[in-house]
């Protein structure tokens, strides 16, 4: 019996399938404002100009029409962005020109809209559950020893004026925002940047598709049998 026991243990701990885990927590910012792609041009700038290899370079930002097919240029976002970021590298002291030349760096700025049609159980965000539960905790309290029920509201209103400000829901629209500067055939700067969105604002990171015609079914016509 010892025997049969152990042989079994043995297959305790194999799976004919890899098991799935999870990540350690992370956050992710929603971009849901103009106010924040001012911030993210801010960003790139300050990141623009600390490197060593860019920071004394002429700079020509890549206008939408003119980006390449591989990154698509961000509709509404791209233009946008794009303003921002030739603002925030000229109060820096940059040089920017309107034309490229021989000696520019080419700022080219690429969007990806990435959505998600079948996750999983998303962990809500750390403390939802205890939050909850003290919630209706303290609102049991009147029951006992107050003479008016709706006292009890009082600290759960307190805590949420205080905390509601950071309270989003993780959405199933993502953005991949990625700023690279080329120098012919050479990229000397890239970076990327992941943001949550929401699902109406996409049009706005999204292409325009522009509804084609329907065509005319065409008939041959022959004198031949």
């Amino acid at each position: 019996m010892a025997s049969l026991m152990l042989s079994g243990c043995f297959y305790a701990n194999t799976s004919q399938a890899p098991i799935a885990t999870t990540y350690p927590y992370t956050e992710q910012q929603r971009m849901q404002a103009a106010h924040h792609w001012d911030v993210l041009a801010r960003h790139e700038a300050t990141q623009i100009l600390q490197r060593e290899r860019v920071r004394f370079r002429d700079f020509y930002i890549t206008p939408a029409e003119e980006s390449s097919a591989s990154a698509y240029s961000g509709g509404e976002f791209g233009r946008g962005f794009r303003t921002l970021l030739t603002s925030e590298l000229v109060s820096r002291g940059a040089t920017l020109m309107t034309v490229p030349t021989a000696n520019t760096a080419n700022i080219h700025v690429g969007v990806e809209v990435v959505t998600h049609r079948d996750r999983g159980f998303i962990r809500p965000p750390v403390g939802a559950f205890t939050a909850l539960t003290a919630g209706i905790a303290v609102a049991t309290i009147p029951y006992n020893q107050w003479s008016e029920p709706a006292l009890g509201l009082i600290p759960g209103a307190i805590a949420a004026d205080i905390t509601s400000g950071s309270w989003t829901h993780t959405g199933n629209e993502e953005v991949i925002i990625t700023t690279q500067i080329l120098d012919g055939e050479r990229i000397l700067y890239s970076s990327s940047n992941i943001y949550y969105i929401n699902a109406g604002d996409r049009r706005h990171y999204a292409p325009h598709r522009v509804p084609q015609a329907p065509t005319t079914p065409t008939v041959s016509i022959t004198d031949t049998w």
